[in-house]
């Protein structure tokens, strides 16, 4: 069933999503877009987020994942799943498992005559971070398939369900594995980068690596926090990585010392060894913040890219945005928005539908 419910959005720059009317399952935030144009030219894009009931002890914008669909990949429809208040993905009813407390998505492909969601979760246990404790922090990575986009079955993995674990004590991904991307090589092998928290050093790229896309093996990290003065000095999360022009190009978020997010760009040549670009925006991102103060909606942070290549050599963005007055995670409003390449140029990007 389509459904057409959201809030009357603010008609700012870029936004093109916003939380859900009452009595949905994303009527608090919505974050984390994930967008296909599928072969019969119509969109989709699943995103996750969360009502005010859900558990504020996860301090995430993570807890249910849900489905809308488009005609034009800029206005959008909500998909009424299933599930709670119309959720199509949530967390599993076991309490063993890994993804018990809340869920998220943060990779979809089509392969094969299915969807496969690579999605994260964390279970019901607190752990002591430094100076606070948190629930639901040790994330892992999941997969689950559909033929329909809207109901899922999950994959079993070995790790209470997942298909990573945590690291070890010591380990630079010992807190969680989180918000996973998996990627096919032209050789039939299979990457998927994934990122973590580590309380001394900041926000940290994984990777790991298998030969049939369900049985991995760690590489270890990959890309590090930027120099002092940087958009990603605190550290690179959430990212999306494509082959352009036979190039591993990786748009990431940042996020520097003052708790400003933008996105930024690395390339390599074989999905191992980054080298990040300087872009010319605040930081040296290629995607920044809106100005600080502006009262944007998305004036606190960008993030999440899922960039989607369009017929033309020209480039669509997705991100979630966040403005600026909060305090922590759910205190600030995730929406989603879109932005556009210069062209077929990568590295410059403009809202849709600013001047």
């Amino acid at each position: 069933m389509i459904m057409s419910d959201a809030k009357t959005p603010i008609q700012q720059p870029g936004l093109v999503l916003t939380p859900g009317s009452e009595g949905w399952w994303d009527s608090e935030r919505v974050s984390s877009p994930q967008v296909l144009c599928c072969p019969d030219g119509t969109w989709k894009m699943w995103y996750y987020g969360r009502d005010a009931s859900f558990d504020r002890q996860i301090n995430l914008p993570t807890g249910r994942c849900g489905l809308a669909i488009s005609a034009d990949g800029i206005h959008w429809q909500r998909v009424r799943g299933s599930l709670t208040q119309g959720a199509v993905f949530e967390p599993h009813p076991d309490p063993n498992r890994f993804d018990s407390a809340h869920v998220g998505v943060s990779n979809v492909y089509f392969l094969d005559g299915l969807y496969w969601m690579w999605y994260f979760g964390g279970n019901h246990t607190v752990v002591d971070v430094g100076s606070f404790k948190a629930k639901g922090l040790n994330m892992r990575p999941g997969c689950a398939i559909s033929r329909d986009g809207i109901n899922w079955v999950r994959l079993e993995g070995p790790y209470q369900g997942a298909f990573l674990d945590i690291g070890k004590a010591g380990e630079f991904d010992a807190l969680f594995c989180a918000w996973p991307q998996v990627i096919a090589d032209d050789d039939g092998t299979w990457k998927l980068f994934y990122h973590t928290l580590n309380p001394d050093q900041g926000f940290l790229v994984g990777l790991a690596i298998s030969n049939d896309g369900l049985h991995w093996e760690k590489v270890g990290q990959i890309l590090q926090p930027g120099e002092s003065g940087s958009f990603d000095e605190r550290g690179i999360g959430t990212r999306n990585v494509l082959k352009i022009n036979g190039q591993y190009v990786m748009f990431y978020e940042g996020v520097n010392t003052s708790g400003y997010h933008s996105i930024g760009l690395a390339v390599s040549d074989d999905g191992i060894h980054w080298q990040k670009e300087k872009g010319e925006q605040a930081g040296g991102s290629v995607f920044s913040h809106a100005p600080k103060s502006s009262g944007r909606w998305d004036a606190r942070a960008v993030g999440t890219p899922c960039v989607v290549p369009m017929d033309d050599g020209s480039f669509r963005m997705y991100y979630i945005g966040a403005n600026e007055g909060g305090y922590d995670e759910l205190s600030s409003q995730h929406q989603i928005g879109l932005a556009v390449s210069a062209g077929t140029n990568f590295r410059q990007w403009q809202r849709w539908g600013e001047d």
